[in-house]
């Protein structure tokens, strides 16, 4: 184990590791131990009790945080010229689709979200070798493959994130900046927290939230009472 740095040693000095705390409280230790010279985002794990590799335990969706992420995010669309104006009206940085899958193809992958139409999947499907394991293949039912391209960039820019259950079970999702007012922070976790508790899997026995732990960028995580932000 590497030898703990002084910042590190009066992190720990501020909270108690082992212990819960209501959901307020942990937003106020994480902001009290970061020490980033950055605007450090704040992360939200939550472990789930369900086995991801069952079709009918994943758990996956998106959400709208009510106060955004804090992030400039880079919308790419990719649909045919006759949506081209209302992707561009919305407000996404790139708009097209042969040039842009050329460019994917070529290694091009410097965007946050890929929003495409349903007429154009056959020529975006081969994509998802480049861009599933990014996060990045739009999927109906993240809402990024829709006719209704200008609400999907206005969703995305607005502050709605997708989120899935990875392969050890746990949910992770940046939902704000450090430098956001508590309350905002508290508000975007709730989202994000309730969401996922919605969209329990009816497969899924036993213990459904096993723990949430917020943390901010390279800051020690802490840990959630679930009883602060169940519904």
């Amino acid at each position: 184990m590497g030898k703990l740095t002084k910042k590190r040693k009066e992190a720990l000095a501020k909270f108690d590791k082992n212990a819960t705390y209501p959901l307020a409280d942990a937003i106020e230790v994480v902001k009290n131990i970061t020490y980033t010279n950055f605007d450090a985002s704040v992360d939200v794990d939550i472990r789930l009790g369900v086995d991801p590799r069952k079709a009918n335990q994943m758990v996956r969706g998106s959400v709208t945080l009510p106060h955004g992420t804090g992030k400039t995010v880079k919308v790419l669309v990719l649909c045919s010229p006759e949506k081209e104006d209302e992707a561009k009206a919305a407000g996404a940085d790139y708009v097209g689709l042969d040039e842009y899958i050329t460019k994917i193809k070529g290694g091009w992958t410097d965007i946050d979200v890929v929003i495409t139409t349903p007429n154009v999947m056959a020529k975006v499907g081969p994509l998802g070798r480049i861009l599933g394991p990014r996060g990045l293949m739009p999927n109906p039912k993240t809402g990024t493959v829709t006719m209704d391209v200008g609400k999907a960039v206005n969703d995305v820019k607005a502050g709605k994130i997708d989120f899935k259950v990875d392969k050890t079970g746990i949910i992770h999702a940046s939902v704000a900046k450090v430098s956001f007012d508590n309350n905002k922070i508290v508000d975007n976790a709730r989202e994000l927290i309730q969401t996922v508790i919605k969209l329990k899997p009816t497969a899924a026995k036993g213990t459904y939230i096993k723990s949430i732990y917020v943390s901010s960028t390279m800051s020690y995580g802490v840990l959630i009472d679930p009883k602060s932000v169940t519904l």
